[in-house]
């Protein structure tokens, strides 16, 4: 490659004084599978880092690194690492909060009327309404338990370390790491050991490039939402009951909202009819629910009903 960069026929590299070969601002690695793991090593095993999954590891460090398979190498990497395997969850997908006791006890409503806040609750028994929390939950619990594995004694000790991994790497819905959203300027960790001093920004040219980032920002979370929207419009259908009719409710399997004996995977898959008293928005059904389901929320997602 230095030849033909040398001889003229490749503009894309450029070769430094020093012989080091860019493609770019970005170092060209050699062709020496010891090297190439080690760096592979240094950003997925070290402290900083806590065991990023494969797109969040190569849009970290591709800024810096580049080498013709580095994609795929890095995913065969990680496929390799033991403790993404005991901590990963299998199917990985994408502030509204869940109804937990803890946020629906008098104590917190008491706490965000003094606070001046107003929380938003999900439809009862559908955590999908709720999804931005739990994919950003299930992320954490990645990190922690990589962190647990891997440096043992209390996961509390680490809390620092876990906090930088987060907001230092790459956000798929926001194509950048939250990091560089708030300062408009990447982190400086280990991973860019080579890189000079950061750039001094005067104030107005650091406000500006602010300013560009949260348009940025703005752009891809529209057009997250769109592919979101798009793949849900193709396979949704339309589902619509009317006031005073009668419905089945969807038995929740990992609670159960009624227990018909030991056996909760063969009980029914819905349990009953009960009448529709309100429709709350498109979604969300009112129903009449017996005294013995009081302390169930009377508020349904249209997915846990069933035409009777």
């Amino acid at each position: 490659m230095k030849a033909k960069v040398q001889e003229g026929k490749n503009d894309q590299f450029v070769i430094q004084d020093d012989g080091m070969l860019l493609n770019g601002k970005r170092m060209c690695v050699p062709n020496e599978e010891e090297l190439r793991t080690e760096i592979m090593h240094e950003t997925h095993y070290a402290p900083y880092a806590m065991h990023p999954g494969s797109t969040k590891m190569y849009r970290d460090w591709r800024p810096y690194y580049w080498w013709p398979t580095m994609k795929k190498d890095v995913a065969e990497f990680m496929a390799r690492c033991l403790t993404c395997q005991q901590v990963k969850a299998e199917h990985q997908a994408p502030a509204v909060s869940d109804r937990d006791p803890q946020f629906t006890s008098h104590f917190w409503g008491s706490l965000q009327r003094a606070l001046g806040m107003k929380l938003h609750f999900s439809t009862a028994f559908h955590p999908q309404t709720d999804g931005q929390s739990k994919r950003t939950i299930q992320m954490l619990e990645d990190i922690m338990g990589a962190c647990i594995i891997e440096f043992r004694g209390n996961w509390d000790d680490h809390l620092p370390l876990m906090e930088f991994t987060y907001n230092n790497s790459f956000h798929s819905s926001i194509d950048m790491a939250p990091y560089e959203v708030l300062y408009g300027r990447k982190c400086q960790s280990p991973i860019c050991w080579d890189i000079e001093g950061l750039r001094q920004l005067e104030g107005p040219e650091l406000v500006q490039e602010i300013v560009d980032k949260i348009q940025t920002v703005k752009k891809y979370l529209k057009a997250a939402q769109d592919r979101q929207k798009s793949y849900v419009d193709k396979h949704h259908r339309e589902m619509e009951y009317e006031v005073g009719k009668k419905v089945f409710l969807k038995g929740s399997p990992w609670r159960g909202i009624l227990r018909f004996g030991r056996q909760e995977k063969l009980s029914p898959r819905y349990i009953r009819q009960y009448e529709i008293l309100e429709r709350v928005g498109p979604i969300a059904y009112r129903l009449a629910l017996p005294v013995e389901l009081s302390q169930i929320h009377d508020m349904f997602h249209v997915s846990m009903l069933r035409r009777y």
